[in-house]
């Protein structure tokens, strides 16, 4: 499929580089191997030639612990790193992308690489376990009653609940609700360290989009967490997210218009770095993600204007006078989630008051083919 040449590859991550000290690599979808590879791409880049040493990614702190695990001790591998990640992490472009970090820690052992997650750390399957064991032995009476709780809401960390009923998988009553029920059951019975783990696990359910009914995330809470490990580390930091997140400006979404302009991730770092925080928008025009086949966008939309068949590939510096003059205005942008249903396509998009506001740089693939799924 369509990508860039080694030399624009080139030239696009030294013009992320000039003034960066964190550098938004913001995709459209998560589905897409090529736009996926070019942000891999352009980390290698910015890693090898202008010294880019942290890789901030959209998963809590004891997943990317793993993560940075392998690529800084070697411990696992890239696959076994990943079995605890957001899912849409698991892929086979995740796993040779760690292993290339960890090939050049490897190579620079006193010079490494670190990855780290935005979000703080949270439920895992292993606390459901935990909780139902320990009422299993203090009172195997209540068993039934919890599991029929908890065991609906673990599959949240196989697929996102909202992902579930965008499909029609959803058990039909909030997940939250089911776990502040298992909560009260387990307040009741002995063992702090089983209540606590209880606990992260209404957090989890509470904090999702689901919860939350909102796409935003915390955006604040992640840009602080960024912020303060770049201040730690001194280190340039990479950052991967969708361009909901990685937008330097608030951002409306197609589909939830009513809340109008959300903060983002990029907004608040933006704020903070001024300049320095660089936002890349990695978007397409069309092709088959695997999970859906995508049609060419809206005839207003930003994809439609960038994606020609003479520019299989392509990308501008919205920074320079003319490219600024010529894009300046409001944008509609691509916006492929995991509830991505083409039958609404002309409302999975992302707007922005000022598209060179929003994005300094913009990258654009005409065709696109599906990521690779590790296996189970």
């Amino acid at each position: 499929m369509t990508s860039l040449s080694e030399t624009a590859l080139d030239e696009l991550a030294e013009a992320i580089a000039a003034g960066a000290t964190v550098a938004g690599l913001g995709e459209s979808t998560r589905f897409a191997h090529e736009t996926f590879a070019v942000r891999d791409q352009l980390l290698r880049r910015l890693v090898r030639q202008h010294g880019f040493r942290a890789l901030a990614v959209q998963d809590n702190a004891s997943a990317s612990a793993a993560l940075d695990a392998y690529v800084t001790d070697g411990t696992g591998t890239a696959a076994s790193a990943l079995a605890g990640a957001w899912r849409p992490w698991r892929t086979a472009e995740m796993a040779a992308a760690l292993e290339w970090i960890h090939t050049f820690n490897q190579d620079h052992p006193d010079d490494p690489v670190h990855i780290f997650g935005v979000k703080p750390a949270h439920a895992r399957p292993a606390d459901y376990d935990a909780v139902l064991d320990h009422v299993r032995h203090v009172a195997p009476h209540r068993l039934a009653e919890l599991a029929s709780h908890l065991e609906p809401i673990r599959t949240a960390h196989e697929f996102d609940e909202h992902v579930q009923r965008a499909r029609g998988l959803h058990p039909g009553r909030p997940f939250a609700e089911h776990a502040r029920d298992a909560l009260a059951i387990v307040e009741h019975l002995t063992g702090d360290a089983v209540l606590a783990r209880m606990r992260l696990i209404v957090d989890f359910h509470e904090r999702s989009v689901a919860g939350r009914d909102n796409y935003a995330g915390d955006a604040q809470t992640w840009a602080e967490t960024i912020i303060d490990y770049q201040r730690r580390t001194g280190h340039r930091v990479a950052y991967w997210d969708s361009i909901a997140h990685t937008s330097a400006t608030p951002t409306t979404l197609g589909l939830a218009p009513q809340r109008g302009p959300q903060p983002t991730v990029g907004s608040m770092l933006r704020d903070h770095y001024g300049t320095g925080y660089v936002s890349v928008a990695i978007g397409f025009h069309h092709g088959d993600l695997g999970v859906a086949t995508v049609p060419d966008p809206a005839p207003d939309w930003l994809d439609a204007g960038l994606g020609t068949a003479d520019h299989p590939a392509r990308w501008l510096d919205l920074r320079a006078g003319d490219q600024r003059r010529r894009w300046d205005g409001p944008a509609k942008a691509r916006v492929i989630s995991g509830v991505y249903d083409p039958a609404r396509d002309t409302a999975e998009h992302l707007a922005v008051a000022s598209l060179p506001d929003a994005f300094d740089v913009l990258v654009h693939l005409h065709r696109v083919s599906p990521v690779q799924w590790l296996p189970a």
